[in-house]
């Protein structure tokens, strides 16, 4: 369609130059912004500077995160740089500050958007006396700066753990013969810490010794530098907090959140604290048990560790509940898993999905036109990027590369990023699956007025929501049967494997949300008050019943709060609260395309443009509860 647009995809020295012409242009577009006075035509003006600079900005970042050649990733990075300097000069315009406050609203998005500006204007210190305005700016600076060397030493760490075949017993035949190109001079495995190698690993290796070297490896990922450079950005962010004469960086960021103030996270998480140290207790006893009973040694002489887990907790859902992670790929083949999603998306929101040939990054890339059901029109378009490379960023994410703005009838691209094996999925990366798939389609479907409104740009407390409530469709039968549609040919799951697996899910939820409790309430104690990262990360460690183990170095690869989820990281689970609970309008029929249609209109559509406490308000017809988050993570649900 003529609207289709496409990520135009670069090599290094077009980088520098998209970046060097989009700076240009930007500025034009602000000194323009500037020489007008009042409020005319001002939140019009505001939507196409957005616009502008999204379109050099985003592209780019993506490139500098998924490109095979490393040049042109690392172009990507000085761009950035000069894209943070530039929207902290936009933002502390006291022209267009004035401009934004006389902006009289003619509906609720244009308010909404006024209030938004306002508070992004303030934050970036415009309403600062001049001297502290520019160490706001300095601040922003070498924040960016030090989380790409951060990220980037992450990204990068060169870090092998060697393995013998020997140490190889117990892992998947499938997994062995994808290491074969490891293997060194001497016939032993050379393994990397990116996760499609390490999580199987993990849970699968017998050779204890073997599991603890790469877990030790792992948890020094990033390495020492990144424990200094996480140690400077928290004081710069305590710093920043000051100028605006509040108490810490958590005041600063919360105000902007759906929970307001730290002593609300304060208090969720102990809530969350309560419910789960008993929990947790319990299913390191028995894990630790279950060593013991295997070694044939009384369990006062074994010692559970934390390389440990991850290996008994696989065996225990072997040997209980019959799931095996490894055997379930043969029921999820990589391409029939995102055909199942497509499929699935298609039957819930009313829109259809058409693969087409377009230019690509990379000869794995996959595009997606996205259209309306019933009306056919061209809705927007989407990005896959699924199997591991050398270089590429190496989690799961989404990334909103173009925002809609239906005022300038500009169409969204949303781009999937995984790390997936490309024979098939376990049933975890069929979750992760629809859960980055969930971040895409907030972003393709939505449908707000303003581009600062797109898709996820809603508080950072709301925006796990939809992807979380997302993956609990690969948890039940109903829409499990979904499969047979898309594979014929695939084994089915029946209703008691079903059941079985959810069993086997649940089990460690204990040890899974205290750990979850205990990231969050890190990053809360950083963000309130900074002291040495990795003294800190110790002393809280040690307080949990595995205890910390001498010489890893976790928060050097803590990526989250080293960016955007500072202060946030609690978010996860006060995400999963209005998710699980938004998820009981689907108890009836999963597949409701009425339900799945409101969802759509009054969550996904809204992006950013309605708060999230009236959204969900609007879609439950009640006030959000979080009960039956607290029975999910009781093992109640």
């Amino acid at each position: 369609p003529a609207q289709r647009p496409l990520i135009a995809t670069y090599d290094a020295a077009a980088v520098t130059q998209r970046c060097e012409e989009g700076i240009a242009h930007a500025k034009a577009l602000i000194a323009a912004m500037e020489a007008k006075k009042g409020d005319a035509g001002f939140l019009d003006e505001w939507n196409r500077i957005q616009v502008a600079m999204e379109d050099v900005v985003n592209p780019i970042y993506l490139m500098g995160s998924v490109h095979p050649d490393k040049a042109v990733r690392d172009a990507a990075d000085p761009c950035l740089t000069k894209y943070t300097t530039l929207s902290t000069e936009l933002m502390q315009s006291e022209k267009l500050f004035a401009r934004a406050k006389a902006v009289k609203p003619g509906n609720a998005h244009q308010a909404k958007l006024k209030k938004d500006l306002i508070e992004g204007f303030e934050d970036t210190g415009v309403a600062l006396p001049p001297e502290k305005r520019k160490r706001a700016k300095e601040i922003f600076d070498r924040l960016e700066e030090i989380r790409q060397a951060y990220d980037k030493a992450v990204r990068e760490d060169p870090a092998k753990v060697v393995v013998t075949p020997a140490e190889m017993e117990g892992m998947p035949e499938a997994y062995v013969k994808a290491q074969e190109g490891k293997k060194n001079a001497e016939g032993n495995y050379a393994l990397g810490l990116d996760y499609p190698t390490w999580v199987p690993f993990m849970a699968n290796a017998r050779s204890e010794e073997a599991r603890k070297r790469y877990w030790l490896a792992k948890q020094r990922e990033g390495g020492a530098g990144n424990l200094g450079r996480l140690d400077e950005i928290f004081r710069l962010r305590k710093e920043l907090a000051g100028l605006y004469g509040l108490p810490s960086f958590a005041h600063y960021t919360l105000r902007r959140r759906m929970v307001e103030k730290p002593e609300t996270v304060a208090k969720f998480l102990g809530d969350v604290k309560a419910a789960v140290t008993e929990l947790e207790k319990k299913d390191v006893a028995e894990l630790r048990a279950e060593k013991a009973k295997s070694l044939g040694r009384p369990v006062a002489e074994v010692a559970l560790n934390r390389w440990d887990v991850a290996y008994w907790q696989e065996q225990v859902r072997k040997t209980r509940y019959a799931i095996d992670q490894e055997k379930l790929r043969k029921y999820f083949p990589t391409g029939k898993a995102v055909d199942f999603t497509l499929e699935l998306s298609q039957t819930l929101y009313g829109v259809k999905f058409a693969e087409r040939k377009v230019p690509v990054w990379h000869p794995d890339v996959r595009y997606f036109d996205v259209t309306d059901a019933k009306t056919g029109a061209f809705l927007s378009g989407f990005y896959l990027d699924l199997f591991p490379r050398e270089g590429k960023y190496n989690h799961a994410a989404a990334f909103p590369v173009r925002g809609v703005s239906t005022l300038a009838k500009r169409t969204p691209i949303s781009v999937l990023v995984t790390n997936f094996d490309r024979q098939g999925l376990d049933h975890r990366e069929m979750e992760t699956l629809l859960h980055e798939f969930g971040h895409v389609l907030h972003g393709v479907l939505s449908r707000t007025a303003y581009n600062s409104h797109a898709g996820t740009s809603t508080p950072r407390d709301f925006v796990e929501a939809p992807s979380q409530m997302f993956e609990e469709w690969v948890r039940r039968e109903q829409p499990l049967s979904l499969f047979a549609k898309v594979c014929p040919e695939c084994p089915r799951l029946t209703k008691e494997e079903i059941a079985r697996l959810e069993a086997a899910r649940r089990y460690g939820q204990g040890l899974r949300y205290a750990r979850q409790w205990l990231y969050a309430a890190y990053d809360m104690a950083l963000s309130t008050d900074p002291q040495p990262s990795m003294a800190l990360w110790k002393k809280m460690e040690s307080a949990t019943p595995l205890g910390h183990v001498e010489g890893t170095m976790f928060p050097a690869s803590f990526s989250h709060i080293a960016a955007h989820y500072a202060s946030g990281y609690y978010g996860y689970m006060w995400s999963e609260v209005l998710a699980l609970d938004m998820l009981s309008k689907f108890r009836k029929d999963m597949l409701d395309p009425k339900v799945g249609h409101f969802y759509r209109d009054t969550i996904l559509a809204q992006g950013g443009q309605v708060e999230p406490a009236a959204m969900v308000r609007k879609f439950l017809g009640r006030e959000p509860s979080s009960k039956a988050f607290f029975a999910e993570i009781t093992g109640k649900r």
